[in-house]
């Protein structure tokens, strides 16, 4: 709280449950002038503003989202220019609104808070194109300081976090990830009915409440009726149902009124849910910042809880295809073509419908263009051609090479899964290492301790490359050392994601310096 209350732009990362939503509400309620919370989903807005209002001297808390009917978030905003609100809520798409901003602006806001700020990192796990436009619309509603919130967040998002929201020499608050009351577990299945099986029986037999995730909707449906029939009360939720549907699963899991939800990765954003006591992943997570973050949600309350992966290696084929998909260099071009031919700065309104595209897929292109230098967006959202503008051609394909990119990186992520779920090693090491944490000794808390496995972790003092440290490699350019694994060493690459590197070969042919 201390820099918020200084001045500074800053970016918290705290672990589920440590208190980020007071980070930002004690400074609000000292600030003179209203709160502005940026939050995605529309359940974990309610859920803030529920709290507050019941929280004596919190002040006056609403949310303007298109849950509410016209009438109610025509209230909101009259409460917004009466300064009557202190806290006031929104989805990060309507800050594309014109009068929403006006509306903001007016109101002079101390504070903007981000919450879950991964969101707005191509590097994150809940990349949602909406996020982009913040920079832009903190500037059009006066520049207030600015405090971003995620739970998890390994090095590179947080560098985007910081780069994408403009934070003005942002100061990082970045608390422990480790969760030593969660007990970390990979079980290998080779036969998915088995696979199946053994996760049902295990969300059975283990303690309630509790949360199943699965990669697709089908698979969803398919364990919550298998738990329902052995007399479990269980529900699916998934991003395929209808929004009363969802609100209904998420209020009677919040409320106690069921034991276990399976879900695909749509449910757990900002979950209040303190006693959860395991998290069983059906199948493998596309990142182990997406995992982490999911199993977070177990054990709040500090008592064991379990955390585990029934993993199947075939199910990293899947993760794969969704990190592969393609770049439509068609729709970049004639995104550039329209930017380049107009009469100055285009507004995101105008250029959407003339390209006929959805407002959402145009940020992603223009994400992409901006990237590759391309196009600028300027303060107040407006959309240019770069001073040293290519040709439409030459841009899209500089913008699909950007793709390319995170394309790369993101495959990385899904071997990053694989080596997590295959390590002998402890597995509080591997997941601490990834978010550049060390632990100097097995956890004691994890399968691989509890059968021998784990070893201490590598002795990187007598290694050239230090922890954190940054390397430059002939072929993939700087990165930074995140782990060593005996006689290998973990790279993270700018340009290629995750790399895992034999020591030897590295020093025999020159491979790594240090930077």
């Amino acid at each position: 709280m201390r820099p918020v209350m200084e001045g500074s732009d800053t970016l918290v990362v705290m672990p589920t449950g440590s208190g980020k939503s007071a980070v930002y509400q004690i400074p609000a309620m000292l600030l003179d002038g209203p709160t502005v919370v940026v939050s995605p989903l529309i359940s974990l807005q309610r859920d803030q503003v529920a709290g507050l209002l019941g929280r004596e001297g919190a002040g006056a808390a609403v949310q303007a989202n298109s849950s509410l009917s016209d009438k109610a978030r025509e209230a909101a905003f009259d409460a917004l220019r009466a300064g009557e609100v202190e806290f006031f809520f929104l989805a990060p798409e309507q800050l594309s609104k014109p009068e929403v901003l006006e509306a903001v602006a007016a109101a002079k806001p101390s504070l903007f808070v981000v919450d879950e700020a991964h969101c707005i990192s191509s590097w994150g796990h809940d990349f949602r194109p909406d996020y982009l436009r913040l920079h832009s619309a903190i500037a059009r509603v006066g520049s207030p300081r600015v405090l971003a919130l995620t739970a998890t967040a390994s090095p590179p998002v947080r560098d985007e976090i910081v780069s994408r929201l403009r934070l003005r020499d942002a100061v990082q608050v970045v608390s422990g990830f480790d969760r030593p009351n969660l007990l970390l577990e990979v079980l290998t299945h080779r036969d998915d009915e088995q696979r199946r099986e053994a996760v049902v029986m295990r969300a059975m037999g283990e303690a309630k409440p509790g949360l199943v995730y699965t990669a697709t909707r089908k698979s969803a449906e398919a364990y919550a009726e298998a738990l329902a029939d052995l007399g479990i009360d269980a529900a699916a939720y998934h991003a395929g149902m209808r929004a009363a549907d969802r609100e209904d699963v998420h209020e009677r899991f919040t409320t106690g009124g069921l034991d276990v939800v399976v879900a695909t990765t749509a449910f757990g954003m900002g979950i209040d849910k303190a006693d959860v006591r395991f998290v069983l992943h059906a199948e493998v997570a596309d990142s182990l910042d997406r995992y982490y973050q999911e199993v977070g949600r177990a054990g709040r309350d500090g008592q064991p809880a379990v955390a585990a992966l029934y993993y199947r290696q075939e199910d990293l084929g899947l993760r794969k295809f969704f990190a592969s998909g393609g770049t439509d260099e068609q729709a970049l071009r004639k995104v550039a073509t329209l930017v380049n031919h107009a009469d100055g700065a285009v507004e995101p309104t105008a250029l959407a419908e003339e390209a006929d595209l959805q407002p959402t897929r145009l940020a992603g292109l223009v994400n992409l263009l901006e990237q590759a230098g391309a196009v600028e967006v300027q303060p107040d959202g407006a959309i240019a051609a770069s001073v040293d503008a290519r040709s439409p051609r030459e841009a899209a394909e500089a913008a699909a090479d950007v793709a390319e990119s995170h394309k790369k990186v993101e495959q990385s992520r899904v071997e990053m899964m694989r080596a997590y779920a295959e390590t002998t090693g402890c597995r509080r090491q591997f997941l601490l290492a990834y978010f550049g944490e060390t632990l100097d000794e097995p956890c004691g808390n994890c399968d691989t301790c509890a059968a021998g496995t784990a070893e201490e972790a590598p002795d990187a003092a007598s290694s050239p490359y230090a922890l954190q440290s940054r390397v430059s490699h002939a072929s993939w350019g700087e990165g930074v050392v995140m782990r060593y694994e005996g006689d290998r060493i973990v790279v993270l690459f700018e340009e290629v994601g995750y790399r895992t590197l034999s020591l030897e070969a590295v020093a025999a042919r020159g491979l790594l310096e240090a930077v």
